[in-house]
């Protein structure tokens, strides 16, 4: 089982995406903040972070910038509402390998974090 940490900003979504993964991940941590992401991911270890993209303070696209010059070599899942391939773009020069839009989390997060944990890209289809 992947080891995963989350970061997003919303209550309700950490739930929720900690609730998609269940079946097959373990969450070793849930944090609302770039800042707390970048001390819990060099705490935890996790294989796999699952990020959102708009987060006040830090985005998600900082952090995952910050954790690469970190040394980290977790795979990054963007968890997100963006459905615009500029953010697509966006986040795979910024170390992403897996791109989750929020209205598939339920069908396409646990894959997306398989198969980033497996060293391979997923997008979900994008509007």
């Amino acid at each position: 089982m992947a080891r995963v940490l989350l970061v997003d900003d919303n209550d309700a979504m950490l739930v929720r995406a900690a609730a998609a993964l269940t079946k097959c991940c373990a969450v070793v941590g849930s944090v609302k903040d770039g800042n707390s992401a970048l001390a819990a991911a060099d705490a935890l270890n996790p294989e796999v972070i699952v990020v959102d993209i708009s987060m006040p303070g830090m985005t998600g696209l900082e952090l995952a910038h910050r954790l690469r010059q970190s040394g980290s070599k977790a795979a990054i899942v963007f968890l997100t509402v963006h459905e615009e391939v500029e953010f697509v773009l966006a986040a795979q020069a910024a170390g992403g390998i897996g791109y989750v839009v929020k209205r598939r989390l339920n069908a396409d997060l646990a894959p997306a974090v398989c198969e980033a944990r497996a060293g391979r890209p997923f997008v979900s289809s994008i509007r």
